[in-house]
């Protein structure tokens, strides 16, 4: 590609609308300074996609918007366009097919950017993308801009590799490796959530299969369990009616038992009570007798009794007696200690008592003297105290007057320094300008007309933009309405083809086709064409032979023969038919029939013989004038000979086979027709959906320039406000400042006054506070010596204290033990006078003795006792006869009864059983029936089932797994299914992205590899190439490129350059011209490896010396047979160089224009002026 023209308009310095035309492979820009000659290196830069304002030496993109100068107001939007001939098409992508490719940025002082190429509406994106990899861009090494050398020399390793990447083309590499990246993190994004999806599904799932199982083992156990419940149920019931029967046999048994056995009874209980009787009188007879014994024998133990007593009694008194005397004695022993004690303790108190009467005295004296001692010191601590209240209440008095000084003080600095600030604020206090009002009171006005002008316009758009949109919903209708019967028109002929496919499918008959070849031949009628309301007519004669095949040999028709097909089925050869005979009056079915396929002919001829047409069903004249053999066929398919009629009933294979073919074929037609409708609609309303788009889109720029105005028109009202409200601050600050100073004036003269009054107070508060602290002093001594006084005499009288309290506790002690002694006496006198009473009673006692009157007494009892005795035997076995006589006929009494309790007993058993039995009945009846049982299942199922108490067993056991089943989700089952649904459809999406995980990390190590390849490939080039420029550049000496690094994705590049007889260590040793050519070298062997459609120098040659220069333009020149050249310089060996020279220049300020000359045109031009 070639730059051809360099189109700009609002452009920094480019005002008005300049076209710069580059028609040669060097051209020069000439100028002088500032006259706009970078900036048409910044116009190119900018619209290939440059988007960092300080690249383009602004603050900001909208810099690069004409701002205004003296005479020009500044602009809303700036364009610059780039036209390159692209003959050759090198461009990449669509636009390679492109003689001439335009590109346009268009920038709004809103900040809106677009981008267009030929005219379309592209993201920058696409403006890159066509660049990418030729040298060519915002940051590419085609641009050479002033300082880029220096930048390129000084460059890190790493930004130097930037221009070694794009040398080598490998951006789109790049930009490629981007995309996958981002697409394998979305991908491993995606892959991520599903993981963590599926994990957690996972997690539910093996909770709903064990739920599930539970579940189904718990449906599982429940019907066993129903079924065991209802069977035990079933069978106990059953038990219990046949238990029923069998206690009611029982109880009649027992009862007829039991009514013998109480006749029995009742003549036994008559001769007990007769035998009672005399049993009774006998006993009385022994009661009489075994009482005189009893009151015998308690005489006898009374007295025995009685002796034992008095002969313990004699023993208890002697050994009380012995221990009288032996305690009597003790007591008197400890008298006579007890005595000798009180008179030891009796000297004792005496001299106790005198020794507390001379501590006492003591006390007394000590005693007087110290309230004498504590009133002197009372009487100093009163003195210095109030010594010390004088000095403190002087002392706070001075401090206070000190502070107010100090307060006094600042408040005189700081109503200085008000002042000060208040006359220098009167100063500068500057009212505005009634100009500026006047002034923002007229843009005021302009902007309000400007912003009715931009309204009216907008309401113009908004009317277009209505009827487009009106437009455009007729237009959408009338396309959904074409669509919407194309859409029937195509449904109506799949079902169409859909019936005629299925009229053709037989299963049996297609085999044999296939068997013999055939099955892909086309049948009979989908080569016929029939005359419209023909077609019943030609099936009813026709029938299955429509499905007719043709075979191409009379052999096929023998193997055909050989092997019969299962339905019915028609072939035919061809050959040539006679057609139906002519006859007068009556027209063939056959000339309603066209067949696409003349082979057919033959066979239509055989089978429509002798068929004629009929428009209505014939009269019995027209009928019997038929010839022999033929028949007559009406519309509807009825069949007409001279003496029979077929009604035609179609058959449900065929049915409308030859009328839907008809119908099939008219609606392919009117589907093409249809068609076009829809493509003639789409066309008319996608046409104006973009018109009314460009409407909507000049609609929204119109409420865009209206906002702006309107903004601009608040701005300017907001700022006449604003010198309103400053005017009104000007004249009330002003008034303020000066009353405030004339208060001010006042307020210091109060200050100084009652500054000097206070100083004053405080010296005369000074001398007194030192008159007070010498008397302080005085107290404070004599203070000391009445408190050293008063400690002393309290050391005397606390020993005096303590000697009488000594004392009188050794007083104390002496009485109480005395006193404790003189108890002890008194208690011992009482002992020892009680032991004597006791002695003296236990004496008497023992004198008296009674055991021989006891002892004779109870001789007396004994003999009396042994009467008794002889007695009560003779009266006893006078009960005994009766009693055995008694017991013989309670005897048999007792074995009577025994038989009818048992009895009884028996038959209160029997009936609570029946009873029993007859509950459990009705009790598992009403269960069954609750339940609703199958009795008849229950009844088939009792006749194998097991005892009630294994049903039993097996139904606690049923209800035991049951409740050790836990919490039951019934609904697990189901939730199981729909996750195991979703798990698999989660696991195929899963395997679906891990797919495309491995294809994307395949791709990058693909593009990693070429890229390596690529760019190994290109540093060595580069490096080859630098090696052969520099000496050329120089005239010598050695230059090469260094990677630092061993991954060459990521390793810088450094240079190394050393010119004739110089052995310098680092580039940046080297002189500035030497650091140029150096950068020159290495963008020229950038050049030679992926030579740029065009190269841009600005002011490259600017600290090259002549011969330096001469050597740049060399190489230039040679160049320039492969790369476009655009240069600015001041230098006259560079402006020689070029084919055609642009000045640039400025006549007015701020505004460049360009001005072109063509060297060799003029050259040529002075060759002919010489001849």
């Amino acid at each position: 590609m070639r730059l051809v023209q360099i189109r700009l308009a609002g452009f920094k310095s480019f005002v008005d609308p300049t076209s710069i035309h580059v028609p040669g492979q060097l051209v020069g820009v000439v100028g002088p300074n500032g006259c706009g000659k970078s900036n048409v290196i910044d116009a190119v830069r900018w619209v290939l996609g440059e988007s960092r304002a300080t690249a383009l030496r602004g603050d900001s993109m909208q810099d690069v918007i004409f701002n205004g100068s003296v005479n020009r107001t500044p602009l809303a939007r700036a364009s610059v366009e780039l036209i390159f001939d692209n003959a050759q098409g090198r461009a990449s992508g669509q636009w390679s097919q492109y003689a001439e490719i335009s590109v346009k940025r268009i920038l709004q002082r809103d900040g809106e950017s677009s981008y267009y190429i030929n005219g379309a509406h592209v993201r920058r994106r696409d403006v890159t993308d066509i660049f990418l990899g030729t040298g060519l861009g915002p940051r590419a090494y085609a641009i050479v801009e002033q300082g880029m050398i220096t930048r390129v020399i000084e460059a890190k390793p790493e930004e130097l590799r930037v221009f070694l990447e794009e040398a080598a083309g490998i951006s789109k590499y790049k930009e490629r490796r981007r995309e996958t990246e981002s697409r394998l993190a979305d991908t491993r994004g995606n892959l991520a959530r599903i993981t963590d999806i599926r994990t957690e599904l996972g997690a539910q799932l093996e909770k709903l299969q064990a739920q599930a199982t539970v579940a189904a083992r718990y449906k599982e156990y429940h019907s066993e369990l129903q079924l065991r419940q209802h069977l035990l149920w079933h069978v106990r019931r059953r038990d219990a009616a046949a238990e029923r029967e069998r206690h009611a046999l029982e109880m009649s048994k027992v009862t007829n038992e039991l009514e013998a056995e109480h006749a029995e009874l009742r003549h036994l209980e008559s001769r007990v009570e007769t035998a009672r009787a005399a049993h009774y009188r006998a006993g009385d007879a022994l009661n009489a007798a075994q009482a005189a014994l009893y009151a015998a024998n308690a005489e006898v133990a009374r007295l025995e009794s009685e002796l034992r007593h008095v002969e313990e009694t004699r023993q208890r008194l002697e050994s009380q007696h012995t221990e009288r005397l032996a305690q009597l004695a003790s007591w008197r022993e400890q008298r006579a200690q007890l005595t000798q004690a009180l008179h030891l303790w009796a000297a004792r108190a005496a001299t106790a008592r005198q020794r507390s009467a001379e501590a006492q005295a003591k006390l007394g004296q000590e005693s007087a003297r110290l309230p004498q001692a504590e009133q002197a010191f009372r009487a100093g601590q009163e003195k210095l105290n109030e010594t010390r209240s004088q000095l403190l209440q002087a002392e706070s008095r001075l401090q206070l007057e000190q502070a107010n000084l100090s307060h006094l003080e600042r408040g005189a600095q700081a109503l200085q320094q008000r002042r000060e600030r208040l006359e220098s604020e009167l100063q500068t206090l500057a009212e505005p300008e009634p100009a500026a009002v006047k002034a923002q009171q007229a843009r005021i006005a302009e902007l309000e007309t400007a912003v009715q002008a931009a309204q009216a316009a907008q309401e113009a758009l908004q009317s277009e933009c209505a009827a487009l949109e009106e437009r455009s919903a007729a237009a959408g209708e009338a396309l959904g309405a074409a669509q919407r019967e194309h859409a029937a028109a195509q449904a109506q002929l799949a079902t169409l083809r859909q019936i005629q496919a299925a009229a053709e499918d037989d299963a049996p008959l297609r085999e044999w086709l296939g068997r013999h070849g055939l099955e892909a031949l086309p049948r009979l009628w989908q080569k016929l064409r029939i005359d419209p309301g023909w077609e019943a007519a030609v099936e009813s004669v026709l029938r299955e032979r429509l499905h007719a095949l043709e075979l191409s040999d009379v052999a096929r028709l023998q193997s055909v023969l050989a092997d019969r097909p299962p339905a019915k089925a028609s072939v035919f050869t061809r050959g040539n038919g006679t057609g139906t005979p002519a006859a007068p009056g009556y027209e063939p079915l056959a000339s309603k029939i066209r067949a696409v396929d003349p082979a057919v002919s033959s066979a239509l001829a055989d089978w429509l013989a002798g068929a004629y047409a009929a428009e209505k069903a014939p009269d019995a004249a027209r009928r019997a004038a038929l010839p022999p053999g033929a028949v007559l066929v009406d519309r509807d398919g009825h069949q007409f000979t001279r003496h029979t009629v077929s009604f035609h009933a179609p058959e449900q294979a065929d049915a409308g086979l030859l009328a839907r073919q008809s119908a099939i074929e008219a609606l392919v037609a009117s589907c093409r027709d249809l068609q076009q409708k829809v493509g003639a609609a789409q066309d008319v309303h996608g046409s104006l959906q973009i018109e009314a788009a460009e409407r909507s889109k000049a609609l929204e720029h119109a409420r865009l320039a209206i906002a702006a105005r309107q903004k601009a028109q608040h701005d300017a009202q907001i700022d006449q406000l604003k010198l309103a409200q400053a005017q009104e601050r000007y004249r009330e600050r002003s008034e303020q400042v000066r009353a405030e100073l004339a208060d001010l004036e006042q307020e210091v003269s109060r200050g100084e006054q009652a500054l000097h009054n206070g100083r004053q107070g405080a010296e005369r508060i000074a001398a007194e506070i030192a008159a007070l602290r010498d008397k302080v002093d005085a107290a404070r001594g004599a203070h000391l010596a009445a408190e050293s006084a008063l400690a002393e005499e309290r050391r005397v009288m606390q020993q005096a204290e303590r000697d009488a309290q000594d004392a009188l506790f050794g007083e104390r002690e002496c009485s109480s033990k005395i006193a404790e002694i003189d108890n002890s006496v008194r208690v011992i006198d009482q002992q020892i006078e009680r032991a004597d009473l006791e002695i003296a009673k236990l004496t008497e006692e023992l004198a008296a003795d009674p055991i021989p009157a006891v002892r004779h007494g109870l001789d007396a009892a004994v003999e009396s006792r042994l009467g008794c005795d002889t007695t009560l035997a003779a009266a006893r076995n006078a009960v005994e006869g009766a009693a055995g006589a008694l017991r013989e006929l309670e005897e048999g009494l007792l074995h009577s009864e025994a038989k009818v309790a048992p009895l009884r007993e028996r038959l209160g058993e029997l009936k609570l059983k029946e009873q029993a039995a007859q509950i459990n009945f009705d009790q598992f009846a009403a269960q069954l029936r609750e339940a609703n049982a199958d009795e008849q299942r229950l009844s088939k199922e009792a006749e194998k089932a097991p005892r009630p108490a294994t049903l039993q067993s097996e139904i606690t056991r049923l209800a035991q797994a049951i409740n050790e089943l836990g919490a039951v989700n019934l609904a697990a089952l189901e939730e199981l299914r729909s996750s195991q649904e979703r798990k698999g459809f989660l696991d195929s999406q899963s395997a679906d992205l891990e797919e495309a995980v491995r294809t994307l990390e395949d791709a990058i190590r693909r593009i990693d590899r070429e890229t390596r390849e690529l760019l190994r490939e290109t540093f060595d080039s580069v490096n080859r190439h630098f090696g052969s420029l520099f000496p050329t550049l120089f005239g010598g000496g050695d230059a090469k490129l260094i990677m630092t690094g061993e991954e060459i994705l990521d390793a810088g590049v450094q240079v190394m350059a050393q010119p004739p007889g110089k052995r310098n260590t680092s580039i940046h040793l080297l002189s500035g011209g030497e650091k140029a050519l150096t950068a020159i070298a290495l963008v020229f062997s950038l050049f030679q490896l992926n030579p740029a459609p065009f190269c841009i120098l600005d002011e490259v040659d600017a600290p090259l010396d002549d011969s330096n220069t001469l050597r740049f333009c060399d190489l230039v020149k040679r160049m320039a047979a492969q790369t476009q050249f655009l240069f600015i310089s001041h230098n006259k060996i560079s402006m020689e160089m070029a084919e055609q020279l642009i000045g640039v220049t400025m006549p007015e300020s701020g505004v460049s224009r360009v001005v072109a000359v063509d060297i060799d045109e003029a050259l040529r031009i002075r060759e002919e002026l010489a001849a």
